[in-house]
């Protein structure tokens, strides 16, 4: 496969043809931050997190799903994407009930770990203060739609890697919302297979094994990766 120069952050590098300027850039060594992105998943540039830009382009593009070409000049830290990012990242705790101090993954959760580091200290929205729901029918796993970012991570994961089917998305907007087969509670659910793949891909504290501590939600995401890298390319690598 044909290899494609260009730079990030002013650095020359190398990558092959079809891959995502967030995979050059990781080899590169160059740290975007995403939440909707899973290794071994595909991408759907959800959380808008990893916008970069792209010389000759106006407009922001997002990393996990632009592919790299030949000349390109990419920026993946400006004052304009720091603007951004925090933006983005004020608006996700506003449109939910994100309190750190009462969620099972406090210490373990992505969203509260970009918000440390991007330096967000407060939120400058009006917090919507959602109504939603927790679903606790399933035997093993709960799921807490106030903690929910949309990230589609856990339906991906069930379709793509378990090929169960059995998470979406229903709603539009603010409404939008993870579902379980055709809207029914998790605990009813015939094509779930109870593998808790969905619950390791999970980014926050929206998914959950019943009756962990907090110390116990750090997820293993190597896990997945493996499973796709030894499933499609017949490869084995060693789990992280």
């Amino acid at each position: 496969m044909a290899a494609k120069t260009l730079t990030i952050d002013g650095k020359p590098i190398t990558a092959e043809e079809g891959a995502t300027v967030l995979q050059a850039a990781d080899e590169a060594g160059i740290r975007i931050p995403t939440l909707c992105h899973l290794d071994g998943v595909y991408d759907v540039g959800a959380c808008r997190l990893c916008l970069v830009e792209v010389a000759g382009t106006p407009k922001l593009l997002p990393a996990c799903t632009t592919k790299v070409a030949e000349g390109m000049d990419i920026n993946t830290d400006s004052e304009r994407l720091r603007k951004y990012r925090r933006m983005t990242l004020e608006l996700l705790f506003a449109e939910r009930n994100h309190v750190c101090s009462t969620c099972v993954a406090n210490g373990h959760c992505e969203l509260q770990t970009l918000g440390y580091s991007l330096g967000m200290d407060h939120v400058r929205y009006d917090y919507l203060f959602p109504k939603w729901s927790v679903d606790t029918t399933h035997r093993l796993f709960g799921m807490d739609h106030n903690r929910c970012i949309l990230c589609t991570r856990c339906v991906r994961v069930c379709w793509h890697i378990e090929g169960a089917g059995t998470k979406n998305v229903a709603g539009r907007g603010t409404k939008s919302h993870i579902i379980t087969d055709l809207n029914m509670p998790w605990g009813e659910s015939d094509s779930c297979t109870q593998c808790g793949k969905c619950v390791q891909a999970c980014p926050t504290g929206a998914l959950f094994h019943k009756g962990s501590t907090t110390g116990e939600m750090e997820r293993n995401r190597g896990k997945l990766e493996f499973i796709v890298t030894a499933r499609e390319k017949k490869q084995w690598i060693t789990p992280e």
